[in-house]
């Protein structure tokens, strides 16, 4: 069965190796200035991927990929010498995509940003089309209210609206006509 946790011990342990190694050890002109962001080993800790990202040009990564691929093995037996397990995992070297994908999100905002200037420009000093506000709240009812002259506040003694006013009586029923209130029913 594969342990995750072993193999992702493994892999920040190789990580550190690598770093370490290509910092001191290989003294190849054409690597350049190589930063390993992350590694990832299968389940079964036989092979180990290694994500790196170079500063520079296209130049610079092709030849910093070339200083990898024939440091390989030096890697490869520093790993197995500082990990101590049975089997030492494969390296395979990927170049790091995480820093294109961040200057496509950058160059991407930065275009929303002049879209929403561009916005901004055009709606300066323009006026709503209606209300600012258009929806009713209930301080603006109480003040509607109010301002009507002559009209009920309520539709309490509007005819058929099902409510009996105070001056009709005691209002009737479900069982029948409404009682005197005189304890005989």
């Amino acid at each position: 069965m594969t342990d995750t946790a072993r193999a992702r011990k493994l892999a920040d342990r190789i990580r550190v190796v690598v770093a370490e190694t290509l910092q001191r050890r290989i003294k190849d002109p054409r690597l350049g200035y190589v930063t390993i962001t992350d590694t990832r080993v299968t389940g079964d800790l036989r092979e180990a991927t290694v994500f790196y990202t170079v500063y520079g040009d296209d130049e610079d990564r092709t030849a910093s990929a070339a200083a990898l691929e024939s440091a390989k093995g030096v890697l490869r037996s520093e790993v197995g010498r500082q990990t101590g397990v049975r089997f030492t995992p494969t390296l395979a070297f990927v170049l790091d995509a995480v820093p294109d994908n961040a200057r496509t999100i950058d160059d991407l905002l930065a275009r929303a940003r002049a879209a929403d200037a561009q916005v901004r420009e055009v709606a300066a000093g323009k006026g709503y089309a209606g209300d600012a506000d258009p929806y009713r709240k209930p301080a603006d009812d109480e003040v509607e209210d109010d301002s009507a002259e002559g009209a009920p506040a309520t539709d309490e003694g509007a005819p058929g609206s099902g409510a009996a006013s105070s001056s009709d009586g005691p209002a009737p029923t479900a069982d029948g006509p409404a009682s005197s209130g005189d304890g005989d029913a």
